[in-house]
């Protein structure tokens, strides 16, 4: 039967309407009353509250459900990084005569709630039992009450609160807030696994815990001894009951595949730098974070010659109470299959050197540090031609001062995109994050981090370095597919911020940094220097994971010997060509006037810096003098690795 062209216009639309209805009843269905919600968390330490949420991103509506141990009210909502005055509060309850009853508030003060004027939330479900009340409702990302906040990508603040019965009054004990990523895009619950799934563990045992602030364990471990290639295809912490407030982070370094390594545990950037080793972060989880699957399309490779067989298992410890006796065997759980993905996945590490020539002046409401990373070597480091690498997720990292940090992209000058970011960041809560779609970085893109930090609380400069009390200003990246390059690293011209700041700019960085500590840092001086670290020529540092790794020789006082280990230069280039022979040299000059290896530190590994270096190390570490990673690990890392500095003009990058 033949239609004619009308009436076949009418059927086409009627289907295409039919199929949008469809499609609405779907997502109606997936967020509704009785839908199975994809992530959850508890939200208490004692786990009483429990949320459920689900979200959709196009119609920018967002679902919790809250099930609390009470016969009670119950409440969710949303509040900022310093009170919970002002913070949204949705509350619900069942009444003893079986009515609910469901209201969209605001906390006045810490105590009292106010209802709305405008109600934006949507009740899809409020029961009570014997245990538990549970409440559902959905939200707009955005409304126009002043009194909701928007849900974001970034770090959210979760509130909630409960009563023992229907009286609605906040009580502290039974008030809780807990920074969650709510519009995560990775790990939904009970994500199924290859059939033939096997389980490594890399795990710290039996360490006694020092009594300083921080420490920084490290052991070498194998990974799976297998006979063909395998993929890791997920993570997770290994954390042992009531020591999880002192692991701060645990990460996972591959190494080069040597035929000896140091054994034991020992303080990863003391002074034995065999335990510094190996700078190829393949694994990284951080307070707050939970376990961490791949993509379907990518995994870590394992079992092959260009694979690693060893890796440095770094426990971060912070003790701030200074307790005795504490012993912990925290680590990391791989899973791992013979089931291959198509790609292998690695990791590059960007941001500001951690080292201390980073620092923050006191006293700052917000300042800016920069890290620039040029790829434009990245295929003569690499040793062959670099495909566009593909990033999949990230991971964010500062101390306890930073407030946000940002990956931007640049390519021919211009400015591309936002790779990631989080404006609310927390120190608290740092896991690997995926992206919604891959972001492509060809050879050649400069890669900006912008970390903005607060040190209100602070009355003496703060600089780069491992402590907590410390900073630092890294992004990590996860992409496929790998290549050799294991980190792009970038630090300011110091002596151009002393010279904007009206100071006398001394030959030697370190010698800059003590004449900055010098500043009386109004707010006038701090926007100074934050506006010369932005303007200042950065020096690019690259790695590679293809790192000497000398044989080692384990001895009675842990130190061992090296062999063949060898400061090597790859070269600098600077903007401008005809600058880059005085460039090499200069550069060469400067920091052989800040370390310089001896025969006999080269036989034990260690790089022995000038007395004055020495002093200034101590200064600029952490506080605490039991912790002082100093100039020494720092410079002997750069110095050995397959390193190449590259001279840019960082305001190009702004252009």
């Amino acid at each position: 039967m033949l239609w004619d062209p009308g009436t076949m216009a009418c059927i086409l639309l009627l289907k295409f309407f039919l199929l949008l209805t469809l499609a609405a009843t779907s997502q109606g269905n997936r967020l509704g009353p009785t839908s199975r919600l994809r992530y959850s968390r508890f939200l208490d330490p004692s786990n009483v509250i429990f949320l459920r949420w689900d979200f959709d991103l196009k119609t920018e509506v967002i679902v919790f459900e809250l099930q609390v141990r009470t016969a009670g009210w119950v409440g969710v909502g949303t509040t900022n990084r310093y009170t919970i005055v002002g913070g949204d509060l949705v509350i619900g309850g069942v009444l003893p005569d079986g009515n609910v009853y469901f209201s969209d508030q605001h906390l006045v003060d810490e105590d009292t709630l106010e209802e709305d004027g405008s109600q934006d939330a949507e009740l899809l479900g409020l029961t009570e039992d014997d245990t538990y009340t549970t409440m559902r409702f959905s939200r707009p990302f955005r409304s126009c009450d002043p009194h909701d906040q928007d849900i974001t990508s970034d770090t959210m603040r979760v509130l909630t609160a409960y009563g023992l019965d229907d009286t609605l009054k906040l009580r502290r004990e039974r008030t809780f807030v807990k920074s969650i990523f709510l519009l995560q895009i990775f790990h939904p619950d009970d994500l199924d696994f290859p059939m033939d799934t096997m389980i490594h563990d890399l795990e710290i045992t039996d360490f006694l815990i020092p009594e300083d602030d921080t420490t920084y364990a490290c052991t070498f471990l194998p990974l799976p001894i297998v006979s063909e290639k395998h993929h890791i295809f997920k993570f997770e912490p290994k954390l042992i009951d009531h020591n999880e407030s002192m692991v701060h982070h645990i990460l996972v370094y591959a190494c080069g595949n040597a035929s000896t390594l140091p054994t034991g545990i020992n303080e990863c950037y003391g002074f034995d730098p065999a335990f510094s080793l190996c700078s190829q972060i393949i694994v990284g989880w951080a307070v707050g974070g939970l376990s961490y699957q791949f993509p379907d399309e990518v995994g870590i490779s394992i079992g092959t010659p260009l694979d690693p067989q060893w890796i440095r298992l770094e426990v971060h410890y912070s003790n701030f109470h200074n307790l005795p006796g504490v012993y912990d065997s925290s680590g990391i759980r791989l899973y791992y299959t013979t089931h291959l993905r198509k790609y292998d996945m690695g990791v590059l590490q960007l941001g500001v050197l951690t080292f201390p020539i980073h620092f923050l002046p006191p006293g700052a409401e917000s300042f800016m540090s920069y890290g620039l990373c040029k790829t434009e070597k990245f295929e003569e480091m690499n040793g062959a031609p670099v495909p566009d690498m593909k990033v999949i997720g990230y991971l964010l990292h500062t101390h306890l001062a930073g407030r946000a940090l940002q990956t931007v992209q640049y390519r021919n000058g211009r400015q591309l995109r936002t790779i990631c970011k989080d404006d609310a960041y927390d120190f608290n809560l740092q896991e690997t994050r995926d992206l919604p779609g891959d972001v492509e970085i060809k050879p050649g893109d400069e890669l900006l981090i912008e970390c903005n930090y607060q040190t209100l609380d602070r009355d003496s400069m703060t600089f780069g370095g491992t402590s907590t009390l410390n900073e630092m200003c890294l992004v990590f990246l996860f992409y496929y597919p790998r290549n050799n390059i294991s980190s792009c690293l970038g630090y300011p011209d110091i002596s151009h911020v002393v010279q904007e700041l009206g100071e006398e700019a001394a030959e030697s960085p370190m010698d800059n940094l003590m004449v900055m500590n010098n500043v009386e840092w109004t707010p006038e001086n701090i926007k100074t220097a934050e506006k010369a670290c932005k303007e200042a020529r950065q020096t690019v540092m690259l790695k590679t994971i293809d790192v000497r790794v000398p044989q080692i020789t384990p001895s009675q006082t842990g130190a061992g010997e090296w062999d063949g280990v060898e400061k090597r230069y790859v070269g600098i280039l600077s903007v401008a060509s005809v600058e880059t022979t005085r460039t090499v040299e200069s550069e060469r000059a400067s920091l052989d006037k800040q370390a310089e290896l001896s025969s006999e530190n080269r036989q034990n590994g260690e790089l022995a810096l000038k007395p004055e270096a020495q002093t200034m190390s101590t200064k600029f570490t952490s506080t605490s003098t039991d912790q002082q990673l100093s100039a020494n690990a720092l410079w002997n890392q750069a110095l050995v690795c397959n390193d190449i500095s590259l001279s840019g003009d960082f305001s190009k990058s702004f252009s």
